[in-house]
């Protein structure tokens, strides 16, 4: 599954990371796409078409709503109802400060009771599959995360993902999956698992490992969107070109998102792209510095031809 990530899990990063896929081999499952705010979607922001366009593939997408207002939530959960998708995922997780002060993220891991009402109210707002995506909690401790979850199964949760870090720790240690498996026997509904996956290797293995229902993937899979692809072994994977990959993702972004989000995307996802560039931090700089995507494109183009870097660079060892 493909993690759902701020300004990066939208359509032209599906649409790339389903070029690397042979017909009937399969790659990535389930795309969650990025945040949704649950009050923008029902006062009907001038961009949520966008964040809510499941192409290429919506049988595969999961909406996934941020809030703090259950009615709110609720609300936007009965509007998504009504699109092709394959289910809707309640953000418990998110610990960026801002999100965090508003009651929304992992906030709502603090109030079991608030929780389970809204899970509540939103399950009976849709009658797809529903999901939360959380953390261990606002502390290390396993026991309230168990009796958290209990409450949402409870109130008709489906799936949990289980990102296991606490909500202080972002990614300054690494994450216990020994946890995501200790969370699974625990509960009666599948648990996936979510951190460090470094590669197709990574994956695979966690994948195989058996310690969860399904494995969610986020930073890596913007660095190689042939992650899935590679993972699964599918024939058409093929020799990866850098500069294809890369140009393809511009061409992506000016066809399915509107030019108000063109230089913060493209820059999100170049971020960890050129970690496959032998000179990554150096191209990252200038094209923090350009305004436009054809500023943009000039310097991947120069640099390409330039330098010939077109392989890509293995993974971090894990």
């Amino acid at each position: 599954m493909l993690a759902p990530m701020a300004e990066l899990s939208h359509r032209p990063l599906r649409e790339l990371i389903e070029g690397f896929d042979a017909p009937g081999c399969g790659g990535c499952d389930e795309y969650f796409t990025e945040m949704i705010s649950a009050g923008a979607l029902i006062g009907g922001g001038p961009f949520e078409s966008f964040y809510t366009d499941g192409g290429p593939c919506p049988e595969k997408v999961v909406y996934q709503l941020v809030g703090a207002d259950p009615g709110h939530l609720a609300a936007a959960a009965a509007l998504l109802d009504r699109l092709d998708c394959k289910g809707i995922d309640i953000n418990m997780g998110c610990s960026a400060p801002a999100i965090i002060r508003t009651g929304a993220g992992v906030r709502w891991m603090a109030d079991p009771d608030r929780a389970a009402a809204m899970i509540a109210r939103v399950r009976s707002a849709t009658r797809r599959r529903l999901s939360v995506k959380l953390r261990i909690g606002t502390e290390d401790n396993f026991d309230y995360l168990v009796a958290f979850c209990r409450r949402l199964e409870a109130e008709g949760v489906d799936l949990i993902t289980l990102h296991p870090r606490t909500g202080k720790e972002k990614f300054k240690r690494r994450a216990r999956w020994e946890y995501v498996g200790a969370l699974r026997s625990a509960l009666r509904i599948p648990v996936a698992g979510n951190g460090d996956i470094a590669g197709p290797e990574d994956l695979a293995r966690r994948v195989a490992s058996g310690c969860c229902d399904a494995v969610m993937v986020g930073r890596a899979a913007v660095r190689t969107p042939w992650l899935f692809a590679a993972a699964k072994k599918t024939p058409d994977t093929g020799v990866i070109d850098l500069e294809e990959v890369a140009l393809r993702f511009l061409y992506l972004l000016t066809k399915y998102q509107p030019s108000e989000f063109h230089i913060s995307r493209a820059r999100r996802f170049f971020n960890y792209f050129c970690d496959n560039l032998k000179w990554g931090t150096h191209v990252k700089n200038r094209l923090n510095r350009e305004e436009t995507l054809g500023g943009i494109e000039r310097v991947l183009r120069g640099y390409f031809n330039e330098t010939g870097d077109r392989k890509p660079k293995p993974p971090p060892l894990s």
